[in-house]
């Protein structure tokens, strides 16, 4: 079994890195963990307050959790992965099976943020991207599918998303193993990738 986390900024390409992943391997073969899914439960929040929630600060993850499920995975036990809605911030009462895997994809913003679960690692990825363009797919992105305007978008990200990049995200380069410039686009990279993973797995 191999770990990957693969982190990076909003819109930097993780998914499309990700995806090129799994085209790769058998669906037996892998299993992704948006960390995402793991947010903490704000049910006992206020309604009104739930706003206010960072969901790019580390604070905002159930770090405890999410390295209990892949100390599981590892010993080839399954587990059940929470699922977090956004419309409410709280943790749903269903969850989803998840089996152990030959690879195991930690992907999201902060996944290389917690140092206990970079050492459960086996590889260490960080996406990066321009600035400018993470900007212009925040912006494709939210306005479409989430139905916000672009200048709220905009404010957004110099408030909380800049801001938090640069605190929290940007340092994970140091500890990766390796970082795939130009995001999705890096085509050679995401190959190599490919061909060291597909090495691991035996094939």
């Amino acid at each position: 079994m191999i770990i990957i986390g693969i982190a990076g900024g909003t819109g930097s390409g993780k998914t499309t890195v990700v995806r090129k992943i799994v085209e790769s391997l058998s669906k037996d073969e892998v299993v992704i963990l948006p960390l995402d899914s793991y947010y903490k439960d704000s049910s006992h929040v206020p309604v009104e307050k739930r706003q206010d929630i960072n969901f790019d600060h580390p604070n905002a993850f159930d770090w405890e959790l999410l390295s209990q499920h892949i100390e599981m995975l590892r010993r080839g036990e399954a587990i059940e992965q929470p699922v977090y809605s956004f419309l409410t911030c709280t943790r749903q009462p269903e969850t989803v099976h998840v089996e152990p895997r030959k690879v195991v994809i930690i992907e999201g913003i902060l996944a290389l943020s917690d140092r206990k679960l970079c050492e459960l690692m086996d590889l260490r990825i960080f996406v990066d991207a321009d600035p400018d363009e993470r900007l212009i797919r925040v912006i494709q992105r939210d306005v479409v599918e989430r139905g916000r305007t672009a200048e709220a978008v905009m404010e957004r990200y110099v408030k909380v998303l800049k801001p938090m990049h640069l605190e929290f995200i940007e340092p994970a380069k140091r500890i990766a193993d390796l970082i795939i410039p130009q995001g999705g686009h890096n085509r050679k990279a995401i190959e190599i990738l490919k061909m060291y993973i597909e090495k691991i797995v035996g094939r």
